[in-house]
């Protein structure tokens, strides 16, 4: 068998086709090959691109060849065990050692088909067939990003704008248009020319006289300018205001006595998942993070993943804090506003009916998407009831999952932002 191996660099994307064709027909390997490393990777490495690999037997291409043919008869001398319609037994395997490979008593073998998908790659394969729920890219009217466009030519401009094609066909439509005249009298004159000498005997004189004229008649064609600083026609630039393509996503987190650091670790898993989904979206992202026990404050992110400050369960005051800061930074009509919400569901029994007002009166109209995720292995808490009545009123803009595991993580992930779900709801 001949291998051919391109070594070529990859020069202003020559094999990018042969890739995007490989990538696309065996899709669905690569897309088991990222969930599971989503699940064995570490929280900060998850952008990086992925070595992906297929095994052999599913990259074999189908192949036909031509067998014989014709009926053969051959005779195997030696048989005294089988007739014919004897149905023969497998044969039993023999022992195997302890090792993880596969043994073999072949002298040859093909490992697997392995290769590296880019970051982008990992990405869009990681967020395939999801979608930010009401996602807009709001217009602002005195927006500060712009772009410049062409918008036709101008008669006046810089020497690096020039449009020599367009200029010259105005020098030549202004010649054609200045000179018809002359030409039609050019022409009617040697017609006449024409029909004296074709009458016989013409007046040399009269002949000579209409030469002239056409002589005088092409002097002044000639005197046409070849261009003209009337034919400069000049490429226009205007800049036109762009739509705002901003979001900012508020993470709360529930840090009280609760909430271990085996949890907490599982909500930064989900965070990050987020924040790289938002990042593909949008083109400027802001964090917001908020972590409560009985208050709540903003604080960064070391201080939110990684401070051991804690004490009781009061939910309501991150909703509080979330709305006041959106209230201050972020609603001036220019940014998309997400939330997510972790929690192990524990709270002050009078306190969830508070954090489901402050949700449907005060967030929720005012926002994309808020999710509550419920990180616990057991019961659905108290949080959680109070929720579901805010859900099945919001359908399209709030939702809530579980999860018991990092196994959850990323299923959990692609259920809340499955294109499907917000299908539905709509």
């Amino acid at each position: 068998m001949s291998y051919i191996i391109d070594r070529r660099l990859n020069g202003k994307n020559k094999s990018m086709v042969n890739r995007q064709r490989f990538l696309k027909r065996y899709r669905q390997h690569i897309k088991e090959a990222v969930s599971d490393a989503v699940n064995r990777r570490s929280i900060t490495d998850m952008e990086r691109g992925e070595q992906i690999s297929i095994p052999d037997r599913n990259i074999h291409e189908p192949m036909i060849s031509h067998g014989q043919g014709g009926k053969q008869h051959r005779v195997f001398p030696g048989n005294k065990e089988f007739n014919t319609g004897d149905q023969l037994e497998k044969p039993k395997g023999g022992g195997g050692g302890s090792g993880s490979g596969k043994a073999s008593n072949q002298g040859e073998g093909e490992d697997e088909f392995s290769f590296f998908i880019t970051k982008d790659e990992f990405l869009n394969y990681l967020f395939d067939d999801l979608e930010l729920p009401n996602m807009i890219k709001k217009t602002l009217s005195q927006s500060k990003e712009f772009k410049t466009r062409r918008a036709g030519f101008v008669s006046e401009g810089t020497p690096n704008n020039l449009s020599v094609v367009k200029s010259l066909r105005n020098a030549h439509a202004r010649r054609i248009g200045m000179g018809a005249g002359k030409r039609r009298k050019i022409k009617e004159l040697q017609q006449q020319i024409d029909e004296l000498i074709a009458a016989g005997n013409p007046d040399d004189s009269i002949i000579a006289g209409l030469r002239e004229d056409i002589q005088a008649l092409e002097a002044k064609l000639k005197l046409l300018p070849f261009i003209d600083e009337l034919d400069l026609r000049y490429r226009n630039q205007v800049k036109v205001p762009q739509p705002s393509s901003k979001a900012v996503m508020f993470c709360l987190m529930d840090v009280s006595g609760s909430m271990t650091q085996d949890v907490k670790d599982l909500a930064k898993r989900f965070y990050l998942l987020l924040y790289l989904f938002l990042e593909k979206n949008y083109e400027h992202i802001e964090i917001v993070f908020i972590r409560h026990h009985t208050s709540a404050k903003e604080v960064d992110e070391q201080e939110f993943f990684y401070s051991r400050e804690t004490g009781g369960t009061i939910v309501s005051s991150a909703l509080k804090l979330m709305d006041q800061i959106v209230q201050e930074r972020y609603l001036q009509g220019d940014w998309n506003i997400y939330g997510a919400q972790a929690s192990d569901g524990d709270n002050w029994d009078d306190d969830s009916p508070v954090c489901a007002q402050i949700l449907s009166e005060h967030l929720l109209p005012v926002i994309q998407h808020f999710a509550y995720v419920e990180i616990t292995p057991h019961e659905h808490q108290a949080l959680w009831y109070a929720y579901q009545g805010v859900a099945q009123a919001n359908a399209s803009r709030f939702a809530t999952a579980q999860i018991r595991g990092p196994g959850d993580i990323y299923p959990v992930f692609r259920e809340l932002f499955a294109k499907e779900r917000y299908k539905e709801a709509v």
